[in-house]
């Protein structure tokens, strides 16, 4: 499957596993990687710098195919500074980068001097304008149905997709409730280059998660998201939890919620605890949509193979039925 995104990153299949907090460690990374995709370690899952350090050479000595690692910004924090994880990721070998939650200005400039290759996730037009801009090799678009931070503009992947099509030159990343091969099938058909799925590799077997938190979310169906922080405007999908829900119930009480009103429920840790201990609803866990079409915990071999598989039968499928209805108009 060649398109320009697996010639730029030097992968097999056009598929890129998402930098999921807590989830993107060097064994998920090492088996996406391995079977063919791209997988992702996730920097400031790590507490240090030097812990990501570790993690990178535990990822290159599990794989010694091409994987990335996601830095993430900080939304609000503008005296933060990124200096010591630049330099780790640098030191490291790492030669792909994704970039996400802030303007990446900064850090393009400062990896692409190491010719590190660099995504940048948006969740809008414009920042995906602006990303090309400032120099972003990808760029991949995040629609309504993501996990995490789906951006304020609430527009689905079926409208963003064509129109990053449409006014971009860099090649195109969709993300957001893709699970299977017929989601890779329309985001190609809609103008993207490849995919980036999240969700779907955090329910392998390789996934670090506990076993409950799979199990729940295997259970659930399109309705167990729940958007919080909407009256923030940091909008962000997870699964319909107790504490997910308890933020949406405070945000809606007279008067509203602030940061430090929702901070004991928002706490990182909190939500690390629960996904390690198996604790459903002792914290946040992100759930894109595609949550009610998961039905099964593969490993990553096998998940990208049946996905590979899937998207090629699905384009012979279309490409049948556009020469039926040509010769049904000839």
């Amino acid at each position: 499957m060649k398109t320009r995104i697996s010639e730029r990153l030097g992968i097999e299949y056009p598929i890129v596993q998402g930098g999921m907090q807590w989830v993107g460690r060097a064994e998920l990374a090492a088996a996406v990687s391995n079977a063919g995709a791209l997988g992702m370690v996730t920097a400031r899952t790590q507490p240090s710098p030097d812990a990501l350090r570790h993690e990178i050479d535990r990822t290159h000595a599990l794989t010694g195919k091409p994987f990335g690692v996601n830095l993430t910004l900080s939304f609000s924090a503008k005296d933060v500074t990124y200096d010591d994880w630049i330099r780790a990721i640098i030191d490291s070998g790492v030669k792909i980068v994704e970039t996400a939650g802030n303007n990446p200005r900064a850090l393009i400039e400062a990896f692409k001097e190491h010719g590190i290759t660099i995504i940048h996730k948006c969740t809008s037009i414009r920042h995906a304008l602006s990303a090309e801009r400032y120099g972003a090799d990808i760029v991949s678009i995040d629609g309504f149905e993501a996990a995490g931070h789906p951006g304020e503009d609430d527009v689905p992947g079926l409208v963003l997709l064509p129109l990053a099509a449409d006014r971009l030159k860099a090649p195109i990343l969709a993300s957001g409730g893709i699970c299977d091969g017929r989601g890779i099938a329309a985001a190609l058909t809609l103008g993207a280059d490849g995919v980036n799925i999240g969700t779907r590799f955090m329910m392998t077997k390789e996934s670090p998660i506990h076993e409950n938190v799979k199990q729940a979310l295997l259970a659930a169906n399109e309705r167990d998201t729940i958007l919080i922080k909407r009256t923030l405007k940091h909008t962000g999908r997870f699964y319909r939890n107790a504490v997910a829900q308890e933020i949406v119930a405070m945000e809606h009480r007279p008067g509203g919620a602030t940061y430090e009103d929702l901070q004991h429920l928002l706490a990182g840790s909190r939500g690390r605890a629960a996904m390690g201990s198996g604790d459903v609803h002792g914290g946040l866990i992100c759930a894109s949509q595609a949550i009610a079409l998961i039905d099964d915990i593969p490993s990553c071999e096998d998940l990208v193979s049946r996905m590979v598989r899937e998207c090629r039968t699905v384009l012979g499928a279309a490409h049948k039925a556009a020469d039926i209805l040509s010769d049904s108009y000839a």
